[in-house]
């Protein structure tokens, strides 16, 4: 991976609205638990997926926001999300993660030049983080947000230490995760069918295309248990 840092909100080619977001709401939350999905939970008193959402309002260029789904709940959030004003498309969600954004892919806009691929489950992504990525992705072909890692990494079998992982290279991926159209839609079209990626740079990665990393920050935490849920409550009243 290349790094890239630094970046400002800038001004790439001529000012046209080619960026699409396909924003993944169609997991099933198993690890969340409760009966209530976890992209429809209540964050800040409106449904994550909302907030997530509300991320991307006024982002420069932006021609569509794609909500991957699933097609029984397509109509709850259509009309969740009306009243952002987002140019909106919904497409179905598939049974895995990536069926979900090949999905997403399916419904791009035929002019997008540039797409980000986005968690619903990540509500707390800074603006300028995703505007950081897609500036990044414009220059490498590819761009990701991540964090270094903080803490010492252990491997281990069967309960026990065999290896010490040196952190010093080592970076937490998060979304969005941000490419040319055409680098997305390669990867997707090149990967075997019986791979199971759990980001979409992985699979760029097997193309031996370069990928950018943006520095990320720990505010961009993904919402997999109710104890995240609680944390991200906090952090929305203190920001």
């Amino acid at each position: 991976m290349g790094w890239v840092a630094g970046y400002s909100p800038g001004h790439f080619g001529p000012a046209v609205n080619d960026v699409n977001v396909i924003l993944v709401a169609g997991g099933t939350g198993r690890r969340f638990g409760g009966t209530v999905a976890k992209q429809f939970q209540l964050l800040g008193g409106r449904p994550m997926l909302v907030v997530t959402a509300s991320r991307f309002v006024g982002l420069p260029r932006l021609a569509r926001l794609i909500v991957v789904v699933a097609p029984d709940a397509i109509d709850r959030c259509a009309s969740l999300l009306a009243p952002l004003g987002l140019p909106l498309r919904f497409a179905p969600a598939g049974a895995e993660r990536q069926h979900s954004v090949a999905s997403g892919i399916a419904a791009l806009d035929p002019d997008c030049a540039v797409v980000a691929v986005h968690d619903a489950a990540r509500p707390l992504v800074r603006p300028a983080a995703i505007e950081a990525c897609l500036a990044a992705a414009r220059i490498t072909g590819a761009a990701i947000l991540a964090t270094p890692v903080p803490d010492t990494v252990k491997q281990a079998k069967d309960g026990r230490i065999v290896a010490t992982i040196p952190r010093g290279e080592l970076w937490l991926a998060q979304t969005p995760q941000a490419f040319e159209v055409d680098v997305l839609r390669r990867a997707h079209a090149a990967a075997p069918s019986d791979l199971v990626a759990t980001d979409d740079a992985a699979l760029v990665e097997r193309l031996g295309l370069p990928v950018a990393i943006v520095a990320g920050d720990a505010s961009n935490r993904k919402i997999t248990t109710p104890e995240d849920l609680r944390w991200a409550e906090a952090a929305l009243v203190i920001s």
